[in-house]
């Protein structure tokens, strides 16, 4: 994890997420759409929407599993506990991004102008 902004950190990242962006748009574009078609790119607001649906729907389907054991239907116990797991592990990780971005958006306005 990331204790310390420094400018090298901040290269390192943008570095990154330039490599990924470009995998992205190379992986996004059809063989069969050649064309030179404007695609927009999505909204910051609907990738942070779609990643905590995702995460809602894990929470979800582990419950759904945890009933169907407890009902006794044949679920294996590690399906079960598996699916918990997942659970667990994806609701942790975008709480520690829901921090991070919180910390970073006090420091921006902590900044003086």
């Amino acid at each position: 994890m990331i204790d310390r902004i420094s400018p090298s950190n901040i290269q390192s990242m943008l570095e990154t997420l330039r490599a990924h962006q470009s995998q992205a748009a190379g992986a996004a574009l059809a063989p069969e759409t050649s064309q030179t078609q404007q695609v927009e790119p999505p909204k910051f607001f609907e990738a942070v929407k779609a990643a905590v649906d995702r995460v809602n729907d894990m929470s979800q389907q582990s419950n759904a599993l945890q009933d169907a054991y407890d009902r006794g239907e044949d679920v294996p116990l590690t399906d079960v506990v598996l699916a918990m797991q997942k659970s667990s592990l994806a609701f942790e990780a975008t709480l520690q991004v829901r921090n991070k971005v919180m910390k970073a958006y006090e420091e921006i306005m902590n900044m003086p102008v």
